[in-house]
């Protein structure tokens, strides 16, 4: 549950500034403009804003806790992460605290709350699917604590990030469905709003492109879940567009698939080639093994934990891009 406690953050929301604007305000420093700071200042007197002594008194020491935040812990790629993050953290005696966003906004903001008082060394985070905001990360920074985004990073440049190399293995998912003699290849996206949900398309496109392929947006549907990917099936059959292959953004809405087609009589990979996107433990329970792309989640974890800790040691004041490979996996759905 949220504090009493007024923070940056609030005054920003009432001035409808940037919390980072906020914070320099209130250090008085020179590129904030003279109105700028007497509002800031004015109003955090009136609200009686007391900067976080605790996180204050924390900077310059360290507490031996980091926190994680991730989407789901239900599915197999953020529990290895966390398995990879937890082998390193071992090893340097490292508490790690882990909460869940459940993909959404407020939930996240409601984790970060609990990290707020300035209690761990730092933060390691993959959005949720509605984050496009970062003010309350930004709050967070501002506190002197490091922050290491993994698989979702937010979008600016310059910050400390672990990701699968999302277009390359979307490419090669793609090239190898045409090299199958696949033409008609249907691409159930993740959400736009996403870094892999972007770069997982434009590979899918990519591979169009370089193969002679042109791109047809009724082959393109938002399906990110079971759900959503068994529906997106019958979507396609109801309005008569012809398919000979589905590419999905993840393994949970290719299973959907699977379903779908199941039911309507298609047979999987002799009428449907079907490829998904994560190698969930799942993929491999079918009773046709999934053809997928594989994402070495402990790896990443590992390399996520270790990037927070040079950061927070001061081995590296450079924010870095860590880019990892996924690789297609053929198994039995195309």
């Amino acid at each position: 549950m949220k504090s009493n406690r007024v923070t940056i953050k609030d005054i920003a929301r009432e001035l409808g500034l940037s919390a980072s604007t906020v914070s320099r305000a209130l250090k008085d420093h020179p590129d904030i403009s003279i109105e700028t700071k007497k509002a800031v200042v004015e109003l955090s007197q009136k609200l009686k804003y007391k900067p976080n002594m605790m996180a204050l008194s924390l900077k310059n020491s360290k507490s031996n806790v980091v926190g994680v935040i991730i989407p789901e812990l239900v599915h197999y790629f953020f529990s290895s992460v966390i398995a990879g993050i937890q082998e390193v953290a071992d090893k340097h005696k490292i508490r790690v605290i882990v909460q869940q966003s459940n993909e959404s906004y407020i939930k996240e903001g409601e984790a970060l709350d609990a990290f707020a008082d300035g209690w761990i060394d730092g933060l390691i985070i993959s959005i949720s699917k509605e984050t496009s905001s970062y003010e309350h990360l930004d709050e967070l920074e501002l506190d002197g604590i490091p922050i290491v985004f993994f698989d979702r990073p937010i979008e600016r440049e310059n910050v400390d990030c672990v990701v699968f190399d999302d277009f390359k293995g979307a490419y090669d998912a793609v090239e190898y469905l045409i090299k199958q003699g696949r033409q008609s290849i249907a691409h159930f996206a993740g959400p736009a709003s996403t870094h892999v949900g972007r770069e997982r398309l434009k590979g899918y496109k990519k591979a169009l492109e370089n193969n002679g392929i042109a791109f047809n947006e009724n082959l393109l549907l938002h399906a990110d879940s079971f759900e959503k990917g068994f529906s997106g099936v019958e979507t396609l059959i109801s309005q008569n567009i012809p398919f000979d292959a589905i590419f999905t953004c993840n393994d949970y809405t290719a299973i959907g698939v699977l379903k779908a087609l199941k039911k309507e009589g298609l047979s999987v990979p002799n009428q449907v080639a079907v490829v998904g996107f994560g190698d969930e433990d799942v993929s491999k329970m079918l009773d046709q093994p999934l053809t997928t792309v594989r994402q070495p989640g402990k790896e990443m974890g590992r390399v996520a934990m270790q990037t927070l800790l040079d950061k927070i040691g001061k081995k590296s004041t450079q924010e870095r891009e860590h880019k990892l490979e996924a690789n297609i996996v053929v198994r039995e759905t195309a």
